[in-house]
């Protein structure tokens, strides 16, 4: 089976195992041709999100200077990306992009999906950059050979510390929008401008924009709270619905200097910094959880302390090449915003010569049989080590919840009606927000 074939498995091990995430929204359709628009800020991690996203085969376009890239050229060529010649890299190449417009309308008009990121370049900005015209004029040229519009999807990534592992990443798949009355004009400037200024609009719907990242983690414990006081459902779509409208309603009342929101503000930033202390979310904080259904929860995961030994064993075993993956991802050349890419790509290939290392020792040692053994069985005990770590942490995290909840009763009842109170203030400001 060819490696593009294999790509949306490889994604989902890839994202899964770096960060937390959930897909939210529309479907995209599993047959027929697609263009995939989505936001830029995390490297190559972007189109491995949008294949889970897809859940079938996509074929991204990316910038030339990728495919001759020394570490990652040989990944870029391998998972069948499409150049694209940009006039900052070389404009003498510029020429070739005919080509390639031929060749993304030939793969969209044999009914694959393409995926392309219309802000240009991956970037660390806050919010989108001035979109690119390119994905309108793959769209109206692939609609010429296709005869008529076909879907093109907003694919929006949210990212809550997209550097840091097991943080939370909203996926969100927007609905097609109607773009028929554009699909016969691809010769007009008009058409791309408009089709462009819709592709627009769309990725807006489904992403974050925040005038800094400083608003950031403001935004979020806003949302968090207002989401637990009303009920609101937690999915990816509901979620970055609330984000934008509170980053929106934010940007509001900063530009006008309103005292209220200023006050709420502070009241915000105070109790995250309380929540933080006692390892609470504004979830954790309203939720009540008695003995018996702690005790049932604790009991349930009494398998995985056996378990325990066996996996910290296979961690340090292989703490090398974590640590190696670690330094190799800070101190990559290309910026923040391509270091959790390194890190996934570096544990990959460390992962897999310093296992060639352990069982060339065994077959050493012990024996060739005992060497193919360690080759099998040790990168089983290191994703299953990692499995229940990541139980253990949560687990832990319960327990010291529970026990945080018990103990503090009194400060956390007054952290309870001030959250109440705040999420009273939030509902107050995004009604105004709204008028």
């Amino acid at each position: 089976m060819k490696i593009p074939a294999l790509m949306p498995f490889i994604s989902r091990l890839a994202t899964r195992g770096y960060y937390r995430y959930t897909v939210g929204g529309a479907r995209v359709p599993a047959e027929g041709p697609v263009l995939l628009v989505a936001n830029h800020s995390n490297s190559l991690m972007d189109p491995a999100f949008v294949t889970v996203a897809a859940r079938r085969q996509v074929r991204f376009l990316a910038k030339s200077t990728l495919f001759t890239h020394p570490q990652i050229g040989w990944l870029i060529s391998l998972v069948g990306s499409i150049p694209v010649y940009r006039a900052q890299d070389d404009p003498r190449k510029l020429g070739k992009n005919r080509d390639i417009f031929v060749a993304v309308h030939e793969a969209l008009s044999a009914g694959a999906a393409v995926g392309i990121f219309p802000e240009g370049t991956s970037h660390s900005d806050s919010r989108l950059s001035p979109l690119k015209t390119g994905a309108a004029r793959i769209a109206l040229g692939a609609a010429l050979r296709i005869g008529g519009a076909f879907p093109i999807i907003p694919v929006g990534l949210v990212f809550r510390d997209r550097n840091s592992v097991r943080s939370e990443v909203r996926i969100v798949v927007g609905d097609a929008f109607d773009w028929s009355d554009l699909a016969a004009r691809a010769e007009e400037k008009f058409a791309v401008r408009e089709l462009t200024t819709r592709i627009d609009s769309a990725m807006r719907r489904v992403t974050l924009n925040l005038d800094s990242w400083e608003d950031a983690a403001l935004v979020h414990v806003a949302e968090q709270i207002w989401a637990a006081e009303h009920g609101s459902p937690r999915d990816s779509e509901a979620t970055v619905s609330r984000l934008a409208l509170t980053a929106n309603v934010l940007q509001r009342f900063q530009l006008r200097g309103d005292a209220e929101w200023h006050a709420t503000a502070r009241e915000l930033r105070a109790h995250a910094r309380m929540l933080q202390r006692m390892g609470l979310s504004p979830q954790a904080l309203k939720e009540d959880v008695r003995l018996p259904a702690a005790l049932f929860w604790s009991l349930k995961r009494l398998p995985l302390l056996a378990l325990l030994p066996l996996a910290s064993l296979a961690l340090l075993a292989y703490w090398p090449p974590l640590a190696g993956a670690r330094w190799f991802a800070k101190h990559n050349r290309e910026g923040p915003d391509s270091e959790s890419t390194y890190r996934v790509l570096a544990v990959a290939l460390l992962g897999v010569i310093w296992t060639l290392v352990l069982a060339g020792v065994a077959a050493w040692a012990l024996g060739w049989a005992w060497g193919l053994v360690a080759f099998v069985v040790l990168p089983a005990a290191a994703a299953g080590a990692a499995v229940v770590a990541e139980f253990r942490r949560l687990g832990w995290l319960a327990v010291r919840r529970f026990f945080v909840r018990h103990l503090h009763r009194r400060r956390l009842g007054r952290m309870r009606q001030r959250q109440i109170t705040i999420a009273a203030h939030l509902n107050e400001l995004l009604e105004l927000g709204l008028q």
